[in-house]
């Protein structure tokens, strides 16, 4: 019977080739899906919580997946001849990622977000600096198994951290740190319409950092903390 679908290709998302006989090989493989992971995780975030910076954060995202792809199809770099991936390799799109990601949270997380104080500010920063070095690490673990996995040059990744934290930095810049230096700019007018406008209030858009320094968590564990409170004292009237 004639095929008349044309030539078909292989959609390899999760696909990973590593060395079977190598658990440091089988562990790059686990860490180089993590972000494939994340665009989930990121809506499900998104949906939860409402929040105009996390919305934000994912939109920028997924610009710079549709970016890499018209870089990939405009360039038409191949991967290296040792490599058995198929497609084009430049920029590695997973180093694109993780370096978007890692710097707008980095960069979130330095201007605007405040922790939890354990009562000492030496705990505070060292607390801080592990979860920028974790981010960062994470960020250079994923690009390096797309070398050692054989999948991208160097240079092929290097450009693709490089791009993603061009991306991730303007991004956090344009949408957050500018509109909240200079509200009166044309950034800061894009983000208040963003925000206010009828079709954000339905959705119950909101800006928590606009708000709070930890984004309202703090609030939202003491309300439901009180009612946690109530009810269980309730609860131990209704059985006395």
């Amino acid at each position: 019977m004639a095929n008349n679908h044309g030539p078909q290709a292989s959609l390899d998302l999760t696909h990973v080739l590593y060395d079977d006989s190598s658990y440091f090989s089988l562990a790059l493989a686990l860490l180089t899906l993590s972000p494939i992971l994340l665009m989930p995780a990121y809506a499900v975030f998104a949906v939860q919580t409402r929040e105009y910076l996390i919305i934000v954060m994912w939109l920028g995202q997924f610009a710079g997946e549709v970016l890499n792809l018209v870089l990939k199809h405009t360039i038409k770099q191949g991967r290296p001849s040792y490599s058995a991936a198929n497609g084009y390799g430049f920029p590695s799109s997973h180093s694109q990622y993780m370096g978007y990601f890692a710097s707008f949270l980095i960069l979130h997380l330095w201007f605007r977000h405040r922790f939890s104080s354990t009562g000492s500010r030496l705990l505070d920063q060292a607390f801080r600096a592990v979860i920028y070095l974790a981010l960062i690490s994470w960020a250079l673990v994923v690009a390096y198994s797309r070398y050692y996995l054989r999948y991208h040059s160097i240079a092929q990744i290097l450009w693709g951290l490089g791009i993603g934290i061009a991306l991730g930095t303007s991004c956090y810049g344009v949408c957050e740190l500018i509109p909240r230096r200079r509200p009166k700019s044309i950034f800061g007018v894009v983000k208040m319409f963003a925000v206010e406008n009828p079709v954000s209030t339905w959705l119950q858009i909101r800006d928590g950092w606009g708000v709070w320094a930890d984004g309202g968590r703090e609030v939202e564990w003491l309300r439901w903390r009180a009612e946690w409170d109530k009810r269980h004292a309730e609860s131990s009237k209704k059985t006395a």
